[in-house]
């Protein structure tokens, strides 16, 4: 019988050819498939994906811009600058051995190198940590002989914040925190005209993370920021500092202040607190040094408070500058209150009861008032709300509200208690009798440079501030804020007792030789808050002063809080002399004739 494997060899034989055309009938779609998504990435989304592949190699770098400087109102001296400073940083996620990695940085630039191995160690899924801000030159350059991978390592450019001026005026102009921000002062309140606006910059990186490319074409470029120029006075300013050094040494108080003003336009030409700081070094500041006394602590300003009052009564004719008043001897009963006076005085005129400070002359004159009158006056030469002066942190004083007044406000009110005011309102309300009567908003910032053409550049809310700031300077140099007195009275207090003050008052101490000037002291003793009674032992010493007379061209205030050497405290013993110095030395640096000249 013949073998029958031949049909089965064909029948397998086109079985085999069935399924070979299937798997190249399959892998032919396939590749068609392939071969119609290549050309769809080639031809239609070449653009979108060259794109993202792009981005995923490029990352945007910040480029910080440059604050602007601070200038004093001569604009040559600087009181705030900026230098550029090298930066170390380095990658975490790269380093393979933080210890030994911390170990050759902190013997490079002095760092403890367990704090700083931990560190890296612990943010070792970030590609970017500071090691050491702002270096020195010998730092940089022991950083680079390590010889360490940029990849892993790196300097970076940043901006230093330098007052070579150091602690002078440092309240007035605040400080930059290492990453730039506004701390203070007029580098916090213009941060937005000062600080300027960062830009940035495309960087292309291989797989490696090292950087293949920079486009020069920049997204958007860092704008510089605005010099602001400041009435301050470096002159002036560095007598205030000397004078305040000296209080400080020979009554060593709880703090003190003083300010100098020209009256006319409230231009600040100077304005200091005790204790201070220097902004170049924040990290060794006391912290009781941060404060403004000088816009942010309030005081009853005792006797100083006692010519917007006769002003005052003058303006509403409750009496003349020829009216006397019995002072009983130095004790006088106001309902269950018994008034008491330092002197023995009896009848005195208006002039005298400034001149010899007599608290109960002033309450006689408080009755003629009445408190309604009384609250007007208060309000009306600008206590209880802010100046307005252009720094952080100014509060608004301590004034009951009317309703809250009482038979003791009255006699009280006129002997500067019962109200709490800052040194800068106190000085504020004084340039007025020193203007004509006429209150005028005290200003620091004199100029600000470049600020159309910058302020295009910035975004609008940045653009709005700086319109509104430089409003605000237009607005302070040529308007008035209000017309307190008469101009007259205004000249009559400051030219006849507040003048006799000097010459054979209360503030003797204070007379110069050079200028005839006038002034007023004040002693306003501090409640107790054990007692809730006023101290006989804590006292806020203070000396208002103005020259020359007639036309004052400047304007002191010292104040002195708690003197704890010596044993009389007086604001004519504690403060009149260092105000009448800063007033002499202030008026000859101003090129204002003395006497007899």
């Amino acid at each position: 019988m013949k073998p029958t494997s031949a049909p089965s060899r064909s029948f397998a034989l086109r079985g085999l050819d069935d399924r070979t055309r299937t798997v190249v009938a399959v892998l032919g779609f396939v590749w068609l498939v392939l071969a119609a998504r290549l050309v769809h990435l080639q031809w239609v989304n070449h653009r979108p994906l060259a794109s993202q592949a792009s981005e995923q190699r490029s990352f945007y770098q910040t480029r910080a811009a440059p604050p602007g400087e601070i200038l004093d109102r001569t604009g040559r001296v600087a009181l705030a600058m900026t230098i550029t400073a090298r930066s170390v940083f380095v990658d975490p996620s790269r380093v393979d051995d933080p210890l030994e990695l911390a170990q050759k940085l902190g013997e490079a630039l002095k760092l403890d190198a367990m704090p700083l191995a931990e560190k890296i160690a612990a943010h070792s899924d970030r590609q970017f940590v500071w090691i050491k801000r702002r270096i020195t030159e010998q730092e940089e350059e022991a950083v680079r002989e390590l010889g360490l991978s940029r990849v892993v390592c790196g300097l970076r450019n940043e901006y230093l914040r330098q007052y070579p001026m150091e602690s002078l005026a440092a309240h007035i102009i605040g400080l930059r925190d290492i990453d730039g921000v506004g701390r203070g002062g007029v580098e916090q309140s213009l941060d937005a005209i000062i600080h300027g606006r960062p830009g940035r910059i495309r960087l292309v990186r291989d797989a490696r993370y090292r950087i293949m490319e920079v486009h020069e074409s920049v997204e958007q470029p860092p704008i510089p920021g605005q010099t602001v120029q400041l009435t301050i006075d470096v002159v002036v300013q560095s007598f205030v500092e000397r004078e305040l050094n000296r209080i400080v040494d020979k009554w060593a108080p709880k703090s003190a202040t003083a300010i100098v003003m020209d009256p006319h336009n409230g231009d600040i030409l100077a304005m200091s607190s005790r204790p201070t700081f220097d902004p170049n070094a924040p990290g060794n500041v006391d912290p009781k040094a941060w404060k403004n006394h000088a816009i942010a602590s309030v005081y009853e300003p005792g006797s100083t408070f006692k010519p917007f009052v006769v002003g005052w009564a003058l303006d509403n004719k409750v009496i003349t500058t020829a009216s006397r008043f019995d002072c009983e001897n130095g004790r006088y009963r106001m309902g269950t209150r018994l008034l008491k006076d330092h002197g023995r005085h009896g009848v005195l005129n208006v002039t005298d009861i400034l001149v010899k400070s007599s608290n109960i002359g002033m309450a006689k004159i408080g009755e003629l008032l009445g408190n309604k009158e009384l609250y007007r006056c208060v309000v009306h030469f600008g206590f209880g709300q802010p100046t307005g002066i252009e720094l952080p942190g100014e509060i608004n004083g301590l004034v009951r509200d009317y309703d809250k007044w009482d038979r003791y406000s009255t006699g009280s009110i006129p002997m500067g208690q019962e109200i709490a005011v800052t040194p800068l309102q106190l000085i504020t309300a004084h340039a007025a009798l020193a203007n004509g009567g006429r209150l005028v908003c005290p200003r620091l910032v004199h100029e600000v440079t470049e600020t159309r053409r910058l302020a295009e550049q910035h975004d609008e809310e940045t653009q709005n501030k700086v319109l509104a700031i430089n409003a605000s300077i237009d607005a302070s140099s040529s308007s008035i804020v209000s017309q307190t007195i008469d101009a007259e009275i205004a000249d009559w207090i400051i030219s006849e007792p507040m003048a006799n003050v000097v010459t054979r008052g209360t503030g003797k101490s204070a007379r110069l030789k050079e200028y005839k000037i006038y002034g007023k002291t004040g002693t306003a003793q501090k409640l107790d808050p054990a007692t809730g009674k006023y101290s006989t032992k804590h006292h806020v010493c203070s000396f208002i002063c103005g020259g020359p007379v007639p036309n004052p061209r400047a304007l002191v205030l010292v104040l002195v809080d708690e003197p704890t050497k010596g044993t009389v405290h007086y604001g004519g013993t504690v403060a009149a002399p260092a105000a009448s110095e800063i007033l002499k030395k202030t008026l000859m640096h101003l090129g204002v004739a003395q006497n007899g000249q």
